[in-house]
């Protein structure tokens, strides 16, 4: 029977199915990466490894920064070099649409383009079927989309974002995934997991480069545990190198959240990296991890830097505010980024008045505190200490332990993390 909502003849049929699972595992064959796994946690699911790219390794757990449109806002490629970033994210949809893959091809792909030595992970444009909902229609042939830009109509297909990913160059490729809001409930999340299973058949075969790019799957299923495992399941059978957990932080609850992310990460292959699409909350990141997730995006530090919010390991502190007019103190003085070195709150303050520097000083702070964090988290698990530094940290961040947000004590009291 074909899957809800869609005719027998838009599916291939078994012999379709077993062709995508081959050519899962001869990809998996030929795929220029290796993971290995450093240190676990005796207590939770946490782990620390090494993440084998073409650029570079990647010490995981790893915070990704983004950058939409090959660039983040508010720092330069030799910043976030400097910040010990080891990979970055590029958006396929706004890339392919401007300055399109065509240009950047002829730069030596997008690492040439935006003078980046490192790793990049490229998105599949699934994610605008939520985020630009009112310009796009989903069918089974792809995603139909009217730009933003010039009101174009243009169809992305699994097998044209894989083909504007190859011209892109990416050391890390997503497949095309057909993304519902977690808030969404009823078939049409059904129909969207099958959907992306069988674009995931589409994007291995239509991948060119399958020995210098990795082609990673997402799982989805909304928040159906029933969907969840079923996707697990199937996709795992392809044999890509590695996975994503999509479909969340998209405003659920976070009880609901975290217990489709822990289900996840108790079906994936142990041996394959594991990463959790669109996280980047401190308490998320911590927490995450200690349920086994590897890697992790969002463009939350970057995006709350300019709107004058600088992370700490206490919160946040809104640097708009009149508060910090007379302070000379630096964000953090126990950060050593370029911004926390030279600068004071109160200069900060006054900056954001007159010069968008402040942004940039801000989004410096902001990326060096994430990669700080993970650092640190990671340091943990290899040293055996990971509950214990959960502890400090939440202690930290909270202050007391009636302010800990329940859905994060119930998730690590889950993998025996108690936060007493």
């Amino acid at each position: 029977m074909a899957a809800p909502g869609v005719s027998a003849a838009s599916v291939a049929g078994a012999g379709a199915l077993s062709s995508g699972i081959a050519a899962g595992r001869a990809a998996a064959a030929a795929a220029p990466l290796a993971l290995r796994i450093v240190a676990e946690c005796p207590v939770s699911k946490a782990r620390a490894c090494e993440l084998t790219l073409p650029h570079c390794a990647v010490s995981t757990p790893v915070f990704m920064p983004v950058g939409t449109q090959g660039t983040l806002k508010g720092i330069t490629s030799s910043q976030l070099e400097a910040l010990g970033c080891q990979i970055c994210l590029g958006n396929t949809y706004h890339l392919g649409m401007r300055p399109g893959p065509e240009l950047i091809k002829k730069a030596n792909g997008l690492h040439g383009f935006m003078d980046w030595k490192r790793n990049l992970l490229t998105d599949s444009g699934g994610f605008q079927m939520v985020s630009l909902v009112e310009l796009s229609e989903v069918t089974e042939e792809g995603v139909r989309f009217r730009s933003p830009y010039d009101g174009k109509e243009i169809l992305l297909t699994p097998e044209e974002s894989i083909g504007i990913q190859n011209s892109l160059g990416s050391d890390i490729m997503m497949q095309l995934d057909d993304v519902v809001s977690s808030t969404v409930t009823g078939p049409r999340v059904e129909e969207a997991m099958h959907r992306s299973i069988r674009w995931l058949d589409r994007c291995i075969k239509a991948n060119g480069n399958p020995d210098r790019q990795n082609l990673f799957a997402i799982i989805q299923g909304g928040l159906d545990p029933e969907l969840r495992k079923t996707c697990l399941e199937e996709m795992t059978k392809r044999a890509v190198p590695g996975f994503a957990i999509g479909g969340l932080s998209g405003g659920e609850e976070k009880e609901h959240f975290w217990k489709m992310v822990t289900l996840s990460t108790d079906h994936l292959p142990r041996e394959k990296p594991r990463y959790l699409m669109g996280v980047g909350y401190a308490t998320d990141l911590v927490v995450c991890v200690a349920l086994g997730c590897d890697m992790f995006d969002c463009v939350f530090p970057t995006r709350t830097a300019r709107f004058g919010s600088a992370l700490v390991p206490w919160g946040s502190l809104q640097l708009k505010h009149k508060q910090f007019a007379k302070d000379f103190q630096p964000i953090d003085s126990d950060c050593e980024c370029a911004t926390c070195r030279r600068y004071s709150r109160a200069f900060l303050h006054a900056l954001f008045k007159s010069d968008t520097a402040a942004m940039h000083h801000i989004t410096v702070h902001n990326i060096a505190y994430q990669m700080s964090l993970m650092r640190l988290v990671r340091q943990s698990i290899v040293e055996q200490s990971f509950p214990a530094f959960v502890r400090r940290f939440m202690e930290r961040m909270y202050s007391s332990q009636e302010k800990y947000p329940s859905w994060a004590v119930e998730a690590l009291a889950s993998v025996g993390i108690t936060l007493e």
